[in-house]
């Protein structure tokens, strides 16, 4: 093994851990007009939290079934299922308020209102980091299919199917074997990010 595929594997080895301790947070602009500037900044803070929870808790879920939770969410409901907020350019008049909110989603509490409204996901309890998500997009999806199959058969690696959609495929890969999937699907020519521990591949 070259230095360069040895340095890559020992980066591998180590990304999975710092992607399990992830904090799931977000951050909403909104700009809010209301009767007066305490009923603005509170309308904004529930627009910024809705936001905030459908695009973090959407990378873990399915997004048309947890919109629908979403709407038929009462504000008070998902403030519980944030941990903690701050705010940036903070700016109000009389009848005014505009601000940068960020948001910190409580894994936990999350991960249960996910279950009780029967949103599909794979949000993990936080405890146990032995498996990953990993994303599949691919432009024609028997072929890609078939070879993903083929690099895991290969590798000796299990991909358990989560969910499917389309063209995209969700799946959890042990996380022991999140080295070796990645550069086999790297010398396969798919590409790969890391987006919030969440290994999404494409080709």
């Amino acid at each position: 093994m070259n230095l360069k595929k040895l340095l890559f594997v020992m980066f591998c080895a180590i990304a999975p851990f710092g992607a399990i301790a992830v904090d799931l947070s977000g951050v909403a602009s909104v700009n809010v007009t209301s009767e007066t500037a305490a009923m603005a900044k509170d309308m904004a803070f529930d627009e910024a939290r809705r936001q905030i929870l459908a695009d973090v808790l959407g990378q873990y879920s399915i997004p048309d079934q947890l919109a629908v939770a979403l709407q038929n969410a009462k504000n008070s409901e998902l403030m519980n299922l944030i941990a903690s907020s701050s705010i940036d350019s903070e700016q109000q008049s009389d009848t005014t308020y505009s601000a940068n909110i960020s948001m910190t989603v409580d894994r936990n509490a999350a991960r249960e209102w996910l279950m009780d409204n029967n949103v599909q996901n794979w949000l993990t309890d936080g405890n146990s980091g032995d498996v990953f998500v990993a994303q599949i997009i691919m432009s024609d999806k028997l072929a890609g299919w078939m070879e993903l199959n083929q690099i895991a058969r290969n590798e000796g690696i299990v991909m358990t199917t989560k969910y499917i959609n389309g063209n995209q495929i969700t799946v959890e890969i042990p996380v022991a074997s999140r080295a070796d999937f990645t550069i086999a699907v790297r010398e396969a020519g798919w590409r790969y990010s890391d987006q919030n521990g969440v290994l999404r591949i494409v080709k």
